[in-house]
């Protein structure tokens, strides 16, 4: 069941829809790792790909390809490859068209995990790999002067909340025939869509606001390129196993039937407390894309329309105060994961930026006092509430 002419508040509640001969109303679950056929010649058939059929889970599954048909079709997308968690989303998007002696440039704002990837994992195939300030146009300018495979980049970047200009970086990108992978998880489809400025590959932590409500993992590659689905990501994805769970699946086309309205209230919300937490005690800077403080603000309003739905801010004193306030919160949770429907808060320099070296957090802005907040769907004003007794626990009235 599928109609790309439907808008989107459509398509994330019937997009990809594929009912058994049971007409069910909901989205069927298929728990089944295998399936069966009539003839080993059926057999025989379907593994020379003569016919198209369901083979094995790890390869495709009923359930699984309802979700990737919906992610495709909001995503404005012609091909969608669901996997079992973010990160395999990002290592197969790499890994899938990488070879020894290529060449990866990245932004130096990336989650903790990705930068280790860019770092520690690729070069060990003898793969050459270079960070820029994403910010900066000049140093994407020196990084792509010469042939590129693949770029990396995230905007808004976790956890300081700086945006990378999609267009500039993707036409720049293309002139050395790269491929721009974009990891779009704080934006989402709802406030960005990437490859309208140019970008190749999109991805996905699903875990996050397509979950949105913290039960399930999962990840998702996004492109249009033909020959990249034939003869790099298929191959990659059907030998190496990083496929969705069904379960999963069905978990996360529940929640793109509400991933719209949960997205703008996060966002209606996120700003309402970044506004509060700039006049907050103890509060030294606060890192939001849709205040006019923030220094890419104008560019952050063209590509996503609005702030978005995730924020950090610095606390006064470093890590004793930052672990103070958050232990003094009494709604907002201590977590380090985020898009979920409950707010949760996280320190980046012990937790998802733990493992990167000192001199590279203070070039990156992860201070030991940055806190970083997923906004959810509570009432602001009991969000600001609790922000507000937290402060005059550890900074006083």
């Amino acid at each position: 069941m599928s109609n790309k002419t439907w808008r989107t508040s459509t398509q994330l509640v019937q997009g990809g829809t594929r009912r058994s001969a049971f007409d069910e109303t909901c989205e069927g679950l298929f728990l089944t790792s295998g399936y069966v056929y009539e003839t080993a010649e059926e057999q025989e058939a379907t593994f020379k790909e003569e016919i198209k059929r369901y083979q094995y889970s790890r390869f495709a599954n009923p359930t699984v390809g309802m979700f990737e048909e919906r992610m495709a079709m909001i995503e404005g997308a012609k091909y969608c490859l669901a996997t079992a968690t973010g990160m395999a989303a990002i290592n197969m998007a790499l890994m899938a068209q990488l070879q020894a002696g290529d060449r990866v440039v990245a932004s130096r704002a990336l989650f903790g995990s990705c930068l280790h990837i860019i770092n520690n994992i690729l070069p060990k195939f003898g793969i050459e790999t270079e960070l820029v300030d994403g910010h900066d146009l000049s140093q994407w300018e020196a990084a792509l002067s010469k042939p590129t495979r693949c770029v990396l980049l995230e905007t808004p970047s976790n956890p300081t909340l700086e945006i990378v200009d999609l267009k500039a970086v993707c036409d720049l990108a293309h002139k050395v025939g790269a491929r721009v992978i974009v990891d779009n998880v704080f934006a989402t489809a709802i406030l960005q869509r990437p490859m309208e400025f140019g970008a190749d590959i999109v991805v996905y932590s699903t875990t996050k606001y397509i979950d949105g409500q913290g039960r399930t993992l999962g990840g998702a590659v996004l492109f249009n390129d033909d020959a990249l689905f034939k003869d790099e990501m298929m191959p990659y994805f059907r030998n190496t196993g990083p496929a969705m769970s069904p379960f999963n699946a069905w978990t996360q086309l529940k929640g793109l039937e509400t991933l719209d309205m949960r997205v703008r209230k996060h966002c209606e919300n996120a700003t309402l407390v970044a506004k509060f937490l700039e006049n907050l005690k103890g509060v030294r800077t606060v890192n939001y894309p849709g205040l006019h403080s923030h220094p890419q603000h104008k560019l952050a309003m063209a590509q996503m329309g609005c702030g978005g739905p995730m924020l950090s801010f610095e606390i006064e004193g470093g890590k004793e105060q930052a672990f103070a306030f958050e232990n003094a919160l009494q709604l907002i949770r201590i977590c380090n994961n985020l898009g979920d429907s409950k707010s949760l808060i996280t320190h980046p320099a012990t937790t998802t930026h733990s493992k990167v070296d000192a001199a590279e957090k203070v070039r990156l802005g992860i201070s030991d006092g940055l806190l970083r907040l997923s906004v959810g769907l509570e009432d602001a004003e009991d969000l600001k509430e609790d922000l507000a007794q937290a402060s005059k626990v550890v900074f006083g009235a």
